[in-house]
């Protein structure tokens, strides 16, 4: 399992996803290196810096990205990699 190189704040982008996707979600970034102490669960980055981690959540797999560029309290970032969120029949995450 590749670990994601990453400096300084992690955010993961929440939009009123349920608990058991955000819990999910800070265990599968944890397997890959992440300290939970480093992430910020939030629906837009304050003050974001080039070089930050932004994990974008769906349902079925975390988009992973690098911030490159801030411009007026807005940022252009690079995908890393996806993550795939894996589920039993009954939506239960198993992975």
């Amino acid at each position: 399992m590749k670990k994601i190189e990453y400096t300084g704040t992690v955010y993961v982008l929440d939009h009123k996803y349920p608990e058991p996707l955000l819990s999910h979600t800070i265990r599968k970034l944890q397997e890959f290196g992440i300290k939970k102490e480093n992430i910020t669960i939030t629906d837009s980055p304050e003050n974001p810096e080039i070089g930050n981690i932004v994990v974008e959540v769906f349902p079925y797999h975390l988009d992973i990205a690098s911030i490159r560029t801030v411009r007026n309290a807005s940022f252009i970032s690079g995908s890393i990699t996806t993550i795939e969120l894996k589920t039993d029949a009954t939506g239960k995450y198993i992975d």
